[in-house]
C-alpha cells in the first residue's frame, strides 16, 4: 500500500471538476487554466490507480470510482480547512445582492459552493430587483451584485444570456377577455418589458396576480391563475410556453452580469465560484 499523502491541490481540482461538470469552469473557479486542471486530474488518477472521470468532447461525468471518491474528497478538504483555522479571527463579510430572476431553486446549491470555497466568510445575501440592487451597490451598501443588465449600463462581468417566454399551466385556457398576467410588483424589469411588449402589440391584459418573489409568481402559474413572463429556467415544472399559440410578442433575452468591487482573497475566491456556478 502506498502511504504517501494525497496532494490536496489535486483533490481540490477533482472536486471542482466533479461539481461543475467542466474542466473550463473548474479552471475559472480555481483561477488556473484548463490544461493545468486536466494535468492535476491525471496525476490524481495515477496516484489512486483509478479512473475518476469519463471525458468526451461534450461531457465530463464521474465514473463509479469517481462517485465513491467524491464524498471522501469533500471530507478531506473540510478536514484540511478545519486544521488550518487555528486562530479565531473576526469574521469577514461579503455583502452580495442577487436578482430573484437569476437563481430560482439553484440558490441552495450556489450558497453551498460559496460556503465551501470561502469558509471564513459570512455571506450577507440580499434578494431583490436588479435596479434596486444596482442602486445599493453604487451607494456602497453591497460589495457585489448579480443582476439583469439594466438600461445602457455596461460595467461588470457578463455571465450568461437568459431567454424569456410566456408560461402557463397545461390546464389553463385563454378566454375572450384581456390576458390575465401574474407579475412581480414594480419596479421589476421583467414586468416593465412584458407590459411594454403587450401594449406595443395592442394586446389587452389585466393583472390577475402580483407576487413578491419569482417563486410566488411561479406558484400562481402552477395553480392556473394566469400567464407569467418568466425566464425559461425559472418556469415551474410542467408549465408550457404559450406565447406562440396566443400570438404574444417575443420577449427580449436578458444579460446576467456580476458587478463587484475589488475585495480580499476570500471574497475574490467566492466571486470566482459564483461566476463559474452561474455560467454552468
Amino acid at each position: 500500500m502506498n502511504e504517501r499523502p494525497l496532494d490536496l491541490e489535486l483533490v481540490r481540482a477533482f472536486v471542482h471538476v466533479a461539481e461543475l461538470s467542466s474542466f473550463t469552469r473548474a479552471a475559472e473557479a480555481l483561477g488556473g487554466t484548463q490544461a493545468g486542471v486536466s494535468l492535476k486530474l491525471r496525476k490524481l488518477e495515477a496516484r489512486l490507480g483509478r479512473t475518476l472521470l469519463e471525458r468526451t468532447p461534450r461531457l465530463v461525468r464521474l465514473t463509479a470510482d469517481g462517485a465513491a471518491f467524491l464524498e471522501r474528497a469533500r471530507r478531506l478538504l473540510a478536514a484540511d480547512r478545519d486544521a488550518r483555522l487555528w486562530e479565531v479571527a473576526p469574521p469577514r463579510r461579503l455583502r452580495l445582492g442577487i436578482s430573484d430572476h437569476v437563481t430560482g431553486d439553484t440558490l441552495p446549491g450556489l450558497l453551498r459552493r460559496l460556503a465551501a470555497a470561502s469558509p471564513g466568510l459570512v455571506f450577507d445575501i440580499r434578494m431583490g430587483f436588479s435596479r434596486l440592487l444596482l442602486d445599493a451597490f453604487d451607494a456602497g451598501d453591497l460589495d457585489a451584485v448579480v443582476v439583469r443588465r439594466e438600461g445602457d449600463r455596461r460595467d461588470g462581468q457578463v455571465l450568461r444570456q437568459d431567454c424569456y417566454g410566456w408560461f402557463a399551466s397545461p390546464g389553463w385556457h385563454a378566454d375572450a377577455g384581456r390576458l390575465p398576467l401574474a407579475l412581480l410588483a414594480a419596479p421589476c424589469g421583467v414586468r416593465a418589458a412584458a407590459i411594454a411588449a403587450l401594449d406595443s402589440a395592442a394586446i389587452g391584459w389585466r393583472e390577475a396576480f402580483t407576487g413578491g418573489s419569482v417563486s410566488s409568481v411561479g406558484a400562481a402559474v402552477a395553480a392556473g391563475l394566469a400567464v407569467a413572463p418568466m425566464a425559461a429556467h425559472l418556469a415551474p415544472a410542467g408549465s408550457i410556453e404559450v406565447g406562440p399559440a396566443l400570438n404574444l410578442p417575443v420577449l427580449p433575452a436578458a444579460t446576467v452580469m456580476l458587478v463587484a468591487r475589488a475585495g480580499d482573497a476570500p471574497a475574490k475566491t467566492a466571486l470566482r465560484e459564483l461566476a463559474a456556478f452561474l455560467r454552468a
